[in-house]
């Protein structure tokens, strides 16, 4: 048995000091009251949150969230200041919709805000966050970023593939040109660019011979991926409701997706590693991640999954973007004849007569550049771009909580009337004495975000766009099939991933004679 402890009071002594601390309590007792409610009303204010709209019990905000969620954040932002706080169900978030707010966020506090919420649809497709997209910060989504811009998107990367973009967008052209009615511009798009990426990342594309089927089966799984990213799932405003996508029938749907996307992958990978493989022309990103996971200087070993997770990157973020942006510009074109003429003046003269528009004839074409430019203002095919806090911080004077996720409202920030003049006008001549790019140095246009988090396929999604542009500008005069009048065609966007035309974007392409 161990030794007993206790304690023996003398019960005099201990009147003669309970006596002591009651005159004590009694003095002192009013003044430390008064002390701590001036200490409590100080660490409020030190916690004060930015301001928002009323929440309800339970479901906080959630129910203000109507149709697209960019629009309707803005419609309370207006309300509550560019600078909100909302609770939507159990998460607290900051939407940011001004310039100015942005600036100060992201020259002072970028890497506190250079996270990314785990979403549920995300973390599975990502293969666990193994994304350059949705990776947490830190050493393994740094160096596979490094891995990805260098051997990828930089200058001299991007140029590698001129081969690809020029091909493809030949092969696109002569599919208008046999077409015999109105050409479905949001389908041909889309396969543009999903050929582009395949042949980037993969070394071919799926379209001849026996691998049409495989090319029906990868772009229709990506479709579904776009869809599966874009949806509202429970668990992302209640994770401890996880449960509910079980009976919903989400979690069976997204694992089905997940299960397509991994085979394609898959076979792609066994089909790089077998032995009797040609040796390719070029390397593609698949030898690119495999070479580098041989390497063992390497600061991070890549496994099997996070070289498809950046497959999947690649196709998510570098597809259905620039092929969105694509046809809003070509839908504000044909609402604006003015405008086309003048940049099919631009192009048709700049080329004198050749039959295609190249990347080196780019640089002349600054009317075009200016229409992408705006278009990219008025469709950013992320309008709301997704971080989360690492860390708290003071914005403003008020207290931003780690954990916080956060929403810049990039459709906000690019039509705020405090820097653009009729700022929902299509109006590409603001580009030409304008220095304001996409590039990540003016706040007011943070198309492809800014900082750490910064898109890297810019310049990649970018380049694509203006060649597509320019050809098609080019070869065609467009118009609108019969009975549809410009001031009716339809702009209603489309809830994903990517904000897209809902109602696709059909047009009479007429060829013309070089």
């Amino acid at each position: 048995m161990g030794p007993y402890y206790y304690i023996h009071v003398d019960m005099g002594a201990s009147s003669s000091l309970f006596q002591s601390y009651y005159i004590f309590f009694a003095f002192f007792a009013p003044i430390l009251f008064l002390l701590l409610i001036k200490q409590r009303k100080k660490l409020v204010q030190s916690k004060k949150l930015p301001p928002g709209p009323r929440k309800l019990p339970l479901i906080g905000n959630l129910h203000q969230l109507r149709g697209l969620p960019h629009r309707s954040l803005q419609h309370l932002s207006d309300e509550h200041g560019p600078l909100m706080f909302l609770q939507l169900g159990s998460i607290p978030t900051l939407v940011i919709s001004s310039a100015d707010i942005a600036r100060e966020i992201f020259k002072t506090h970028d890497l506190v805000f250079s996270g990314r919420p785990v979403l549920y649809a995300t973390k599975k497709i990502s293969y666990n966050l193994s994304t350059v997209s949705f990776a947490p910060y830190g050493e393994y989504w740094r160096e596979v970023r490094k891995i990805v811009i260098l051997e990828l998107f930089s200058a001299k990367s991007v140029q590698s593939f001129q081969a690809v973009r020029d091909e493809e967008v030949a092969l696109t052209l002569d599919s208008i040109s046999s077409s015999s009615g109105p050409v479905n511009l949001s389908e041909l798009t889309l396969s543009l660019a999903n050929n582009i990426v395949c042949r980037v990342a993969f070394g071919k594309k799926y379209d001849c011979g026996e691998d049409k089927s495989k090319k029906s089966r990868l772009h229709e799984t990506l479709r579904e991926t776009q869809e599966l990213l874009g949806g509202f799932y429970i668990a992302d405003f209640f994770p401890w409701m996880g449960w509910l996508n079980k009976v919903n029938g989400f979690e069976t749907r997204l694992e089905k997706n997940f299960r397509e996307l991994d085979e394609s992958f898959e076979e792609v990978i066994a089909e790089h590693l077998d032995p009797r493989r040609p040796e390719p022309e070029r390397e593609d990103l698949v030898d690119v991640l495999l070479r580098v996971q041989k390497d063992s200087n390497q600061a991070i070993a890549l496994g099997s999954d996070h070289i498809k997770g950046v497959l999947s990157d690649m196709f998510l973020a570098g597809t259905e973007t620039s092929s969105a942006t694509l046809v809003w510009i070509m839908a504000e074109l044909i609402r604006n004849p003015s405008i086309m003429q003048r940049a099919q003046a631009e192009v048709r003269g700049a080329i004198k007569g050749k039959a295609k528009v190249e990347e080196n004839h780019l640089p002349k074409l600054v009317y075009l550049k200016s229409i992408v430019k705006e278009g990219l203002r008025l469709y950013p095919s992320v309008p709301l771009i997704p971080r989360e806090t690492i860390d708290s911080c003071m914005i403003e004077g008020y207290h931003i909580p780690a954990k916080t996720r956060v929403f810049v409202n990039a459709k906000s920030i690019g039509t705020d009337p405090k820097y653009w003049k009729n700022p929902n006008e299509f109006q590409p001549e603001r580009f030409l004495d304008c220095l304001v790019n996409f590039r990540g140095q003016h706040f007011e246009f943070l198309t492809f975000g800014y900082g750490r988090r910064g898109c890297p396929g810019m310049n990649f999604g970018v380049l694509l766009i203006e060649l597509a542009l320019a050809n098609l500008l080019h070869r065609f005069d467009w118009e609108l099939p019969d009975g549809i009048r410009r001031q009716d065609l339809d702009m209603e966007e489309a809830i994903g991933l990517t904000v897209h035309k809902k109602v696709p974007l059909c047009l009479v392409a007429n060829p013309v004679a070089l």
